[in-house]
């Protein structure tokens, strides 16, 4: 479980992000939602300690994340996965590398552990003889569950998602959130993923967190957004053709 406990960001006399506390629950999809610009990946870096918060706290199942001591912090990130909006796979790096990377890094296994890991994370996102492969030669959903085969690649308590069905079609943006959910559920993880994709909204996210203008606006159920009466809520979540059909079934 992650706790934020009335966490501000300011970048000189622009503040990013205003007072935000909610809590993101062990073994779900915890879905932070709002339009670009709203403060999710200010928020998300904030979590994961590429932003220091201005104000405020982060508790990891009770550890005051930034009043840990460097060593502790250290520790602690080596819980976390992260899969960048991009992916972030090195180019220069074969699918194996890539997957290894963190292992390399943060582990002392044996090469033949590490291979083994490495081909286990891969076959568990669905992908199969890639390992010499480069991240130019696969197609975009095929790097982007690459990018969660190296974030689980630790084993981490934590996973970060930051859009991570962006620039994808619908149909494979649907395998990247199955795969998400799977991933989340099979390994207990407390799943921490961004995205302004409707759909996501609907199908994977069980606890839903949105944000406008870097403030906590809504927090809630995925059964509860659907019929919330929060003005700006709607006017976001109504915005997109999926979720008007949604709406004229459920007021029908």
């Amino acid at each position: 479980m992650i706790v934020v406990d009335n966490i501000q960001k300011i970048f000189g006399d622009k503040s990013v992000l205003h007072n935000i506390s909610l809590t993101f629950e062990k073994g779900k999809v915890n879905l932070v939602i709002g339009r670009s610009g709203s403060g999710k990946t200010v928020l998300m870096k904030c979590l994961i300690g590429l932003l220091t918060p201005t104000n405020g706290a982060v508790y990891y199942d009770n550890k005051d994340f930034y009043n840990l001591p460097f060593a502790e912090q250290k520790l602690l990130r080596n819980e976390m996965g992260v899969v960048f909006q991009g992916s972030a796979l090195f180019d220069s790096l074969t699918i194996e590398e890539n997957v290894m990377f963190p292992l390399n890094m943060l582990t002392k296994q044996t090469q033949q552990e590490k291979l083994e890991r490495v081909n286990y994370c891969l076959k568990r996102v669905d992908l199969v003889n890639v390992n010499k492969q480069y991240p130019a030669e696969l197609s975009g959903g095929m790097k982007k569950r690459a990018a969660i085969a190296r974030a689980i690649a630790i084993n981490p308590k934590y996973l970060f998602c930051d859009e991570p069905n962006s620039g994808l079609d619908p149909k494979t943006s649907l395998i990247i959130d199955e795969l998400i959910t799977g991933i989340t559920h099979e390994y207990n993880m407390t799943t921490v993923v961004n995205t302004h994709d409707l759909n996501s909204v609907i199908t994977i996210g069980e606890i839903i967190s949105f944000l406008k203008d870097g403030v906590l606006g809504w927090y809630g159920t995925k059964d509860e957004v659907l019929i919330s009466k929060n003005e700006n809520l709607n006017d976001f979540i109504y915005a997109q053709p999926i979720t008007q059909m949604i709406r004229g079934f459920i007021t029908s």
